[in-house]
């Protein structure tokens, strides 16, 4: 059985708001519930432990999917969700591959977790596939400035500069992600119409856009690990 970690975030605050942020909970079910009916065991962690915040924004009604849904009656999946272990407490040798969903939560915590840092250029020297969506690749960051040059010219994607300002949060984040990964060397690339699917992969990593790109990224992650005939 093939064994996936999923990073997830523990911060919710903004800059310059009163919102909050978190988690965005669709880019955990979609990729959680393509794992799970793979047959593959999922764990769950976070710099923090215990309940991941989610972001408000990620449970309204026009950004509901079926996962969402499926995970509300899914109580398994909760207790998961609900009793995240601490970075700490896991190692990439127990697992086939690590995946990363975004919210604006990683710009904070995850792109700046020397333990999530290091863990990710674990899982890269054991030649298992990092696979992260959205802001998730915000945990990139951290990994690159352990290891300089990790993303030279690596083909990535991520959460874009347009779609930020489209999302009114610009003013509200301590970076833009897409600016960063470029100043980290990455050959960013995204869609030509914002918010619409997107997904690169370079060697072992594979990123995805935005919210609608998170169950292609977790094909594509899934794809990497299933044996080609």
């Amino acid at each position: 059985m093939k064994k996936i970690l999923m990073i997830l975030t523990s911060h919710y605050e903004m800059e310059n708001t009163d919102s909050k942020t978190g988690l965005w909970i669709g880019e955990f079910t979609d990729p959680y519930y393509e794992f799970i009916d793979k047959g593959y065991d999922v764990s769950l962690v976070s710099p923090k432990g215990g309940v991941p915040p989610i972001d408000p924004l990620s449970k309204i009604t026009e950004n509901i999917t079926a996962s969402n849904r499926r995970f509300q009656d899914d109580e398994v999946a909760q207790q998961k969700f609900n009793n995240t272990l601490r970075l700490e407490e896991v190692n990439a040798a127990d697992f086939d591959a690590v995946f990363i969903p975004g919210g604006h939560g990683p710009l904070w915590d995850l792109a700046t977790n020397e333990t999530s840092g290091r863990l990710i250029l674990d899982f890269l020297a054991s030649n298992k596939p990092v696979a992260a969506v959205c802001h998730g690749p915000a945990a990139l960051i951290e990994a690159a400035e352990l290891k300089p040059g990790l993303l030279s010219g690596k083909r990535l994607t991520g959460f874009t500069n347009a779609e930020e300002a489209l999302a009114f949060r610009g003013d509200n984040v301590p970076y833009k992600l897409e600016t960063r990964l470029k100043e980290l060397g990455a050959d960013f690339h995204s869609a030509l119409v914002p918010y619409t699917s997107h997904i690169e992969k370079d060697g072992l990593l594979i990123t995805g856009q935005n919210p609608l790109s998170a169950g292609p990224t977790a094909k594509a992650l899934i794809k990497s690990l299933e044996p080609s005939f």
